[in-house]
């Protein structure tokens, strides 16, 4: 049985200027933590974000609450040489609730080719997001054309791994892409963000077992779907049906809100997934503040996010528990699938 794990972000600003969590509710947090553990029966949690501060409390909280933490620094379109001082300064955070507390995992970054400045070009995300995947993009990385992007990739890991384990002694992973080509030698665990959709529907679990060579303990750190119809073909590119005007995210196009099309999804990677030998999986995610439903299509953010909660304003009469979101049926349904693994 794998470590039944959820994502949890305590701020990450994938777009400059905009936070997935504006604010830290410290009440908020703790109780949303509880729920993950006693409702949704996760055993584990990787909590990411930017701020050292928010992620430490967010982390201290769910060991508290007797889950296992996967602590995941996420300092999005920095420079390499940036990014090594903050995870120092990360790692030496992490390594006091380690000794503390003992049940602690360090993720030495996520996605890094794509959400790091100096490998791919592109001054942000999304301008390196459309060199990597579009058609021309997916070739070359086929036929080989982009294998200095990742020796440069793990030239770097190298270096950071080497100063994190100067400062951390727990276990080391890596939150990669499956695109991405790490030497897993520098890790403790094979870490993969692996999400399914209609290009590699029938060979997600062949991928998935490639990572088995490694004879390392491998764990899915990413997985999930968007609320619309449709959104089970686009995997990981869901939230691609955002757009920005003025600075303001909308919906492009006309999409309908379908909650149980996320469910589904989520429920039918589980069952995937069960069969294999891996040390855990963690759905993406639990809650995005920042998305908000709308109940215009047009401007219903949270149909394009990944959170099994929908966001909405703490006054409204449905909000569960007095906290600023209401559960989605993957909130329902998670819980009591994870709840009868646990027996």
């Amino acid at each position: 049985m794998f470590l039944r794990g959820i994502n949890y972000d305590v701020g990450t600003e994938f777009v400059e200027g905009l936070s997935s969590r504006p604010d830290f509710d410290e009440t908020i947090v703790r109780k949303e933590i509880e729920i993950i553990k006693n409702e949704l029966h996760c055993d584990a949690v990787r909590i990411s974000g930017y701020d050292i501060q928010r992620l430490s409390k967010a982390s201290e909280y769910a060991l508290e609450a007797g889950l296992q933490v996967w602590i995941s620094p996420a300092c999005i379109n920095a420079s390499p040489e940036e990014a090594l001082g903050y995870l120092v300064e990360c790692a030496k955070a992490a390594e006091s609730l380690r000794k503390k507390y003992d049940n602690v995992t360090f993720i030495a970054g996520c996605e890094y080719s794509l959400f790091l400045k100096g490998f791919f070009k592109g001054a942000t995300v999304q301008e390196r997001l459309r060199k990597l995947f579009n058609p021309l993009g997916i070739i070359l990385s086929i036929v080989g054309l982009r294998d200095k992007i990742y020796t440069n990739l793990n030239r770097f890991l190298t270096e950071a791994t080497a100063e994190i384990r100067k400062h951390f002694n727990g276990k080391l992973t890596y939150s990669s892409g499956t695109w991405e080509r790490i030497d897993w030698r520098l890790f403790d665990i094979t870490g993969i963000d692996h999400y399914r959709s209609s290009y590699n529907k029938t060979t997600y679990i062949k991928k998935l077992r490639e990572y088995f060579m490694y004879g390392k303990p491998m764990a899915i750190l990413e997985f999930g779907c968007c609320s619309y119809k449709g959104a089970a073909e686009k995997g990981a590119g869901g939230f691609m049906i955002l757009g920005l005007k003025d600075g303001m995210p909308y919906i492009k196009g006309n999409y309908v809100r379908d909650e149980t099309v996320q469910a589904d999804y989520i429920m039918e990677m589980l069952n995937l997934l069960k069969p294999e030998k891996i040390w855990g999986a963690f759905v993406f995610t639990f809650v995005i503040p920042s998305s908000k439903f709308n109940p215009d299509p047009h401007y219903d953010i949270d149909m394009a996010s990944f959170g099994i909660v929908k966001p909405v304003d703490p006054t409204d009469e449905n909000s569960y528990k007095g906290l600023p979101w209401i559960p989605k049926e993957s909130f329902y349904r998670l819980g009591k699938y994870y709840k009868e693994m646990d027996k």
